[in-house]
């Protein structure tokens, strides 16, 4: 998979467009610096077409971390490391490919759900919820292959559940992080982060000492 592929289709619609702007604005400046005007003018229409399809911008906040929820799990459900025969290989394919993906500055490459709930996760508990679910979706993608990777390796004293959630607690860090740095620092600050991670799992998993087998 071409890194840079786009995660989703041309926006179809004043709804689709709608959405668009928001992943591109809230990467950018946040939810709560994004304003209805600022979202209708990215999109390209009026205020009339924004209140048709959401009943307030919290609506869109909602609608939007299940947009990025769709879309992303479309990209990763499509990865070419879904088609390796090892689940272990498969676990460390996602997280390769995680880290092909960070480039450019965090808005390139930052999270839409992680950012929202930063900010609303006391002041919107719709928005939290819907990033909740964005966010542990993406983790549960990954549970069957740790759940295989940990019996093939005989882990024992932690879960497939509990492992996903760490790939994420790592994973949106590791965008935080990112931010904290000067733009020309921030995308090698998250490509380190999950770098350590992608050692954490050769070792629990045994592959360190597989690659260094006579």
């Amino acid at each position: 998979m071409v890194p840079n592929r786009p995660f989703r289709p041309e926006p179809q619609g004043a709804r689709d467009r709608l959405l668009e702007a928001g992943v591109k604005l809230v990467r950018r400046q946040g939810f709560a610096g994004t304003s209805v005007d600022q979202l209708c003018s990215a999109a390209g229409v009026t205020k009339g077409a924004f209140f048709h399809h959401f009943a307030s911008k919290e609506a869109l906040g909602v609608a939007l971390a299940g947009y990025w929820s769709t879309s992303t799990g479309g990209f990763f459900a499509e990865a070419p490391y879904h088609h390796h025969a090892r689940a272990v290989d498969r676990v460390l394919g996602y997280i390769d490919l995680r880290i092909a993906l960070v480039g450019g500055a965090p808005e390139e490459f930052s999270c839409v759900a992680g950012t929202m709930l930063q900010e609303s996760f006391r002041t919107s508990e719709p928005i939290r919820r819907a990033c909740e679910a964005s966010i542990m979706g993406n983790a549960r993608a990954l549970e069957a292959d740790l759940a295989e990777a940990i019996a093939d390796a005989g882990v024992t004293g932690t879960s497939a559940a509990s492992l996903a959630r760490q790939v994420q607690t790592v994973i949106q860090g590791a965008f935080i992080l990112a931010k904290s740095q000067d733009p020309a620092e921030s995308a090698a600050t998250g490509r380190e982060a999950l770098g350590h991670l992608r050692r954490y799992f050769e070792l629990l998993f045994n592959e360190r000492g597989r690659e260094n087998a006579p």
